[in-house]
């Protein structure tokens, strides 16, 4: 295995969408799976993170852990690629931004409807909220950008294939450009 790239995945506060694209290369996972070896993943339910050529980093940054495992990865892996508009931009957690963390808090636990014995969590297992939904490069340095909600299954295909042949990462624009 020592010519495999390592690569890693996490997904912090999303939808799984862009895992779900992973996934979708479908048949062409046999192919890239002769040259890479998956460390943490939900693929291997490897729960902490190796050393790794690649981290692939879905969803924005909303909670202490998220920043936790942003630093790690960032530590662990040679290159690390912000997957998706969340990871990109804060995506659709972000759209909280607009509101303070109590308004926010207090319309989910305590006034949102159907609320049965309202209350906010305090649990110290939960991990800390932000004030704000962050892109990921505001935490750490990213060096590459998969834009798309989610990037399609193509277009994570071409910049994985592209990587491991030393090409310059190119994209179509089909697989770009978004409606």
């Amino acid at each position: 295995m020592a010519d495999k790239i390592r690569i890693a995945t996490a997904s912090l506060a999303g939808c799984f969408g862009c895992h779900m694209s992973l996934l979708d290369i479908d048949e062409r996972l046999i192919d890239l799976v002769a040259h890479i070896e998956f460390d943490r993943t939900p693929l291997t339910d490897i729960k902490q993170i190796g050393r790794c050529d690649v981290g692939l980093i879905e969803g924005g940054v909303c909670n202490a852990e998220n920043v936790e495992v942003l630093k790690a990865f960032r530590r662990h892996c040679n290159l690390l690629v912000a997957v998706g508009a969340c990871a990109i931009n804060g995506g659709i957690p972000a759209m909280r931004n607009q509101y303070s963390l109590t308004e926010c808090l207090e319309e989910a636990y305590l006034h949102g409807s159907g609320i049965d014995q309202p209350q906010i969590p305090s649990d110290p297992e939960l991990p800390l909220l932000l004030d704000q939904v962050h892109p990921i490069h505001d935490v750490v340095w990213i060096d590459y950008f998969l834009p798309g909600c989610p990037p399609s299954a193509d277009t994570i295909f071409t910049f994985l294939d592209e990587l491991l042949s030393g090409k310059p990462i190119q994209f179509a624009y089909r697989q770009i450009h978004y409606d």
